[in-house]
């Protein structure tokens, strides 16, 4: 592993930040030689309040992106438009907060994501960021220990649960902001457009990914297409099969194929929870919220989630607020001291 640092300055932000940012490249074992010929080494940006730079050991938060889209975004330093990070740092200025140091990896792949899920045809995206990535921050800052959240807005959500049931002890605090769950609302609608996508490919997927590879089109059926590929090499890959993985779908007739679609729904943390309900048990926080506008029914998906967590005796905390499914970066800054504040509590420590 690599870690040599190299510190990205505040310079470019509008307005001077309290704290500061810092990358270093990490070279991850978990992604060397993976299936789709992605970048083993990988930059990870962190956000260190001010506390963090004075030498204080502070609680860390992991924010995973969504699909199709790398956490440097949250970096966004325009001062019309500034990202989560730059809110997140004005708001400790202005609240006196100690704070949390964010963790921002980068688990992007050709397919636009990886679902922070261990595939055959992916990676093990899991391994990367539930062991390596919390080792390699442990070991180069001033962290506290035991005082670990994951967190997440839409497939970024879906991660962050799946790692708190697959990686137990990685996380104390989970959080899902508008997470794949229910998968039938997402993905039910997508295979119709991703079959039509296919269609004039004999619905081979290969032909197709090699076009979108020149144009990274996502208009019309693209992002149905893609969005379906990607799920099924992350939820049902196959070492047998041509393209590496099986689609939840017959490509002639569009028909749902039950032994693949299974596959998927183990994925599903309606039906993961029932099994990983002793690790969501033993979370200090468990927190899920949803927009009530939100364009692919994802508030429908966290509303089973937790009537399953109520029938399994998990502990969360639910909110729903009135925006959709796009536009919550703002979400961040009502969630991050949600997180902040069960750490420090479980950790007896105070801000």
């Amino acid at each position: 592993m690599t870690t040599t640092p190299f510190r990205r300055s505040a310079a470019g932000y509008h307005q001077p930040m309290f704290g500061a940012i810092e990358a270093r490249p990490f070279e991850s074992e978990a992604l060397r030689g993976n299936a789709l010929g992605d970048p083993h080494v990988r930059e990870v940006p962190v956000y260190l309040p001010p506390a963090a730079l004075e030498g204080e050991a502070l609680p860390v938060i992991f924010l995973l992106a969504g699909f199709t889209g790398r956490g440097q975004a949250l970096l966004e330093s325009h001062p019309w438009r500034g990202g989560a990070v730059a809110a997140y740092d004005k708001a400790l200025q202005q609240s006196g907060d100690k704070g949390a140091i964010l963790v921002i990896p980068d688990a992007f792949t050709k397919l636009g994501g990886s679902q922070y899920v261990n595939s055959a045809a992916v990676g093990r995206y899991a391994d990367y960021v539930g062991d390596e990535l919390p080792a390699f921050i442990d070991e180069t800052y001033g962290v506290l220990p035991g005082a670990r959240a994951v967190c997440g807005k839409s497939s970024g959500g879906f991660g962050a649960l799946h790692l708190a049931m697959t990686k137990p002890g990685a996380f104390q605090v989970a959080a899902s902001i508008s997470g794949d769950c229910a998968f039938e609302l997402p993905l039910g609608h997508e295979m119709i457009g991703a079959a039509r996508a296919l269609l004039p490919h004999g619905g081979d997927p290969r032909p197709w990914l090699a076009a979108f590879e020149d144009s990274h089109d996502l208009g019309g059926d693209g992002h149905a297409a893609i969005n379906v590929i990607a799920m099924s090499a992350c939820y049902a890959p196959n070492p047998a099969s041509a393209w590496g993985f099986d689609l939840p779908f017959d490509p002639e007739t569009c028909e749902r194929r039950p032994d693949v679609w299974k596959r998927f729904l183990a994925f599903d943390p309606l039906m993961a929870a029932e099994h990983n309900a002793k690790e969501l048990k033993a979370l200090d926080l468990l927190y899920i919220e949803a927009g009530r506008k939100d364009e692919f029914g994802l508030q429908f998906g966290a509303r089973q989630l937790t009537a399953k967590l109520k029938a399994l005796g998990v502990p969360f905390e639910y909110e729903e607020h009135d925006g959709g499914h796009f536009g919550l970066d703002g979400r961040y800054g009502e969630v991050l001291p949600k997180l902040t504040a069960a750490l420090t509590r479980s950790t007896g420590t105070a801000q």
